[in-house]
């Protein structure tokens, strides 16, 4: 089972997914670089133990440290994250949301070709 996990904790699993496994300390170290973001220590141990709670991540002890790993795999959270939002925003139905991104997004030429081609693609699985 996927766990739900908040916009904040995203940012954490996307660390680790890049590169794994990291300590705490590297992972402070990342996020107070992050432009926009005033991340304290203290909220990025809490995020990283709600991960652990979660099932999301895991880690090893290395002495007093501790490395951090995800449990959960990056294409599998998207997808359900995907689907959440589907059934929470749009009931559910792909065609109304598909349609919204497409008339609110700017796309380009290469853009459309890439959709038409996943769309024949689609219709040739049928």
């Amino acid at each position: 089972m996927i766990p739900k996990i908040s916009e904040a904790e995203w940012r954490v699993m996307k660390l680790l997914w890049e590169k794994s496994p990291r300590t705490s300390n590297e992972i402070i170290d990342i996020l107070d670089n992050d432009q926009g973001v005033d991340w304290n220590p203290k909220t990025i141990k809490t995020l990283l133990n709600r991960l652990v709670n979660k099932g999301a991540l895991d880690f090893d002890k290395d002495g007093r440290s501790y490395l951090y790993y995800p449990k959960v795999d990056e294409g599998d959270c998207r997808r359900a994250e995907r689907r959440s939002f589907l059934g929470r925003v749009y009931s559910g139905a792909l065609k109304p949301m598909l349609a919204a991104f497409i008339e609110d997004e700017k796309l380009s030429k290469a853009d459309i070709e890439e959709l038409k081609r996943i769309l024949e693609e689609k219709e040739q699985q049928k």
